[in-house]
């Protein structure tokens, strides 16, 4: 029996979320819809022109692990913050949740990052991150019995911003290839691919990594083509897993032989996208680690990924086991 279903490693973010109209985004210079890197005194001025917020602790795989958890999955976390007041905030709200997080924090500086999200009323959301403490995660961050107990150790594309992260994620790779375990990543952004498109073709294609998840545009920027029967096509061929998401048309679970359509819910409104991708990670990879079929771990995903858009805020105020046994998925 392994101790965990699913490790997650990424950046711990504490998330200060408010909503604006199209011309804040415009006069402010964010790029809609993406994860805009700031630095501190950029995250000071854009804090000081924000309407009433909403803190709450983020980080795209630290959502996945929270959805996971809720899902009733044993799920555990790597992700690196600082001892302040962010960081306690972090801390607590992510072992409520019933995740295991042992990282040690940061003594002093840099602070514990945090992403200032503009949710606009379409309710696209736009994250304009300062990583902060992020950018210490490293090797020595690892805990490998926690990797070696790990069905399957996901990670964000954003660590291949912080430098050190990467050696982080490949001290992972090889401690979970070593005890047969499976390695997973999400693009996260097609800004993000476009930084590093190489370097995530060649962690598929060399089999560092199994599984990948991706949105429609991260798959059309990975392969730099408008044709997304040329993406799926592709992204099948370059690694074991893919799933692709494509809002509200649902998703696609791609194998080099076997392709499965899997349709997104029926919700009343979109309230806010943050943590869409996030939660359907959660929902497929609880259902992946549990044993089920393609297509089931698809729905689990779309159903997570589903409830998490009407609320505001990346991780699920409703819990995710009841939603699934309501749905018929658990």
């Amino acid at each position: 029996m392994t101790k965990f279903d699913v490790l997650t490693v990424g950046n711990a973010i504490v998330d200060i979320i408010a909503r604006c109209d199209e011309n804040f985004i415009t006069d402010n210079g964010i790029i809609k819809g993406a994860m805009n890197l700031i630095d501190a005194e950029r995250a000071e001025l854009l804090y000081s022109r924000m309407g009433p917020a909403l803190e709450a602790s983020g980080g795209s795989a630290g959502n996945t692990a929270s959805g996971v958890a809720s899902f009733g999955g044993k799920a555990a976390y790597f992700g690196k913050v600082a001892n302040d007041q962010l960081g306690e905030i972090f801390i607590h709200d992510i072992r409520a949740q019933g995740v295991h997080f042992e990282t040690k924090p940061l003594a002093a500086t840099p602070p514990t990052a945090r992403s200032m999200i503009f949710v606009t009323p379409d309710g696209e959301r736009s994250m304009n991150t300062y990583l902060g403490a992020c950018v210490e995660l490293g090797p020595e961050d690892v805990e490998e019995n926690v990797v070696a107990e790990a069905k399957v150790t996901y990670f964000e594309g954003y660590l291949w911003d912080p430098p050190r992260a990467k050696d982080a994620i490949r001290e992972c790779a090889r401690i979970a290839h070593a005890n047969g375990r499976e390695m997973s990543m999400t693009l996260s952004d097609s800004f993000c691919v476009n930084r590093y498109r190489g370097e995530f073709l060649d962690l598929m294609r060399s089999g560092t990594i199994d599984i990948v998840f991706a949105n429609k545009a991260e798959a059309l920027a990975l392969y730099e083509t408008e044709d997304f029967e040329e993406a799926l096509t592709r992204i099948a061929q370059d690694c074991r897993l893919a799933a692709v998401t494509m809002s509200e048309e649902g998703s696609v679970v791609l194998t080099k032989g076997e392709r499965t359509k899997v349709d997104a819910i029926s919700i009343p409104r979109v309230v806010d996208t943050t943590g869409a991708g996030d939660l359907y990670a959660a929902g497929f990879l609880y259902g992946y680690t549990a044993g089920r079929s393609l297509a089931d771990c698809g729905r689990l995903g779309s159903l997570a990924a589903g409830l998490v858009i009407q609320q505001v805020g990346p991780r699920p105020l409703l819990s995710l086991a009841e939603e699934g046994r309501k749905a018929g998925l658990i």
